[in-house]
This record gives C-alpha cells, sequence and structure tokens, in this order.
C-alpha cells in the first residue's frame, strides 16, 4: 500500500504541471480575496475536502475521535506556518508539484480508506500543507498579509469541515462512497498534472 502511494506520488511530483488555482497577486490583500482564494482552484479544493474526509474515515468506528479536529488543525496550523515563510521570503522548493502530489496522495488515502494513527496523519497532512501555505504567501506580493492570511485559513477550515460533514454523512449508510470519492480526488489529481 505505501509502495503504491511512493510511486503515485513520485510520478505526480516529477511530471506535474504548475497548479492553475491561483489568483492574480495583486488582487489579494483583502480577507475576501483570502477567503476566495481556495475556492478558485480545483487543486486546492479537492485537497481540502480530502483531509475532512480521511479525518472523518480515521475517526468512524474507533476511539480516534479526536481525529475530527486535529487532523483538519495540523493542517490549517503549517499551512499558517509555510505562508509566513514565504511572506518572510524563505524559499521553498518544488511547491507547485508538491501541491498536485498533495491531491493525488489524499485521495489515495481517502480512496483506500487508509487508518494511521492520528499523529501520524496529522503529520502526513502537515507535509503537504507547508507547501499549500507557502504557494499562498509566495503569490501574496505587496499585498496586505495579515488580512488575506485570515481569510485563506477561514477558507480552508470550512472546506475541511465540508469534507468531515461529507464523510460524516455518507460514512453512516455508504462508507463506499466516500472511498469513490477519494478515487475521483486521485484521478482529478493525476489529471491536472498530466493535463
Amino acid at each position: 500500500m505505501l509502495k503504491r502511494l511512493s510511486i503515485a506520488a513520485a510520478i505526480s511530483v516529477t511530471a506535474a504541471a504548475p497548479a492553475v488555482a491561483h489568483l492574480d497577486p495583486t488582487a489579494h490583500g483583502s480577507i475576501m480575496a483570502g477567503v476566495s482564494h481556495p475556492l478558485f482552484g480545483v487543486d486546492h479544493i479537492l485537497a481540502m475536502v480530502a483531509v475532512g474526509l480521511w479525518a472523518s474515515q480515521i475517526a468512524a468506528g474507533s476511539s480516534k475521535r479526536n481525529a475530527l479536529w486535529i487532523v483538519p488543525a495540523a493542517f490549517v496550523g503549517t499551512m499558517a506556518l509555510g505562508f509566513l515563510a514565504a511572506v518572510a521570503g524563505l524559499g521553498l522548493p518544488f511547491v507547485e508539484p508538491a501541491i498536485l502530489a498533495s491531491v493525488v496522495a489524499l485521495g489515495l488515502l481517502v480512496a483506500m480508506a487508509v487508518r494511521l494513527p492520528v499523529t501520524a496523519s496529522a503529520a502526513v497532512v502537515a507535509i503537504f500543507a507547508l507547501f499549500h501555505g507557502h504557494a499562498h504567501g509566495s503569490e501574496l506580493g505587496s499585498a496586505g498579509a495579515l488580512q488575506f492570511g485570515i481569510g485563506f485559513v477561514i477558507a480552508t477550515a470550512l472546506l475541511h469541515a465540508g469534507g468531515i460533514a461529507l464523510g460524516l454523512g455518507i460514512g453512516r449508510f455508504a462508507p463506499w462512497a466516500a472511498r469513490l470519492a477519494g478515487g475521483l480526488a486521485a484521478l482529478a489529481g493525476l489529471s491536472l498534472a498530466f493535463g
């Protein structure tokens, strides 16, 4: 299973074209620009909803209910750190390929209903979050970082909550539907990478 994930991630990272999810940086700087930014990129939406779906799968039928908030919080917190690093001028290699790889990998984790320990799951999403946050910060230019950052953190948390709600809702009646959604997200990530 991990070998398949590694192969899919490696293919995505090496063959990925830049993601087209990002708005003109000169238009950024307000809370509403930050809120709207993740909502205009398919790669962002797929990754954020997949985090929520995966958290709901980890929490389902176990004593790991804390995954519902720990996994998304790890993403949001590390994403904010990546954002601050980019605003401070710290470089990070392979940002766009890592974002596309995150869509594929998170989709596969959901599709295979992988149930890692909560801390390991949080670490996995945190790695991807660093790249998502860095992409937001590096595109910002001279616009207002604080307002924009608050906005995209809110939008990201809402997308995670949507994924959790979807996962909990369909998990009760059709657990296969969440796995199907994960598989479709992984395929969409591959199409973004090779399209």
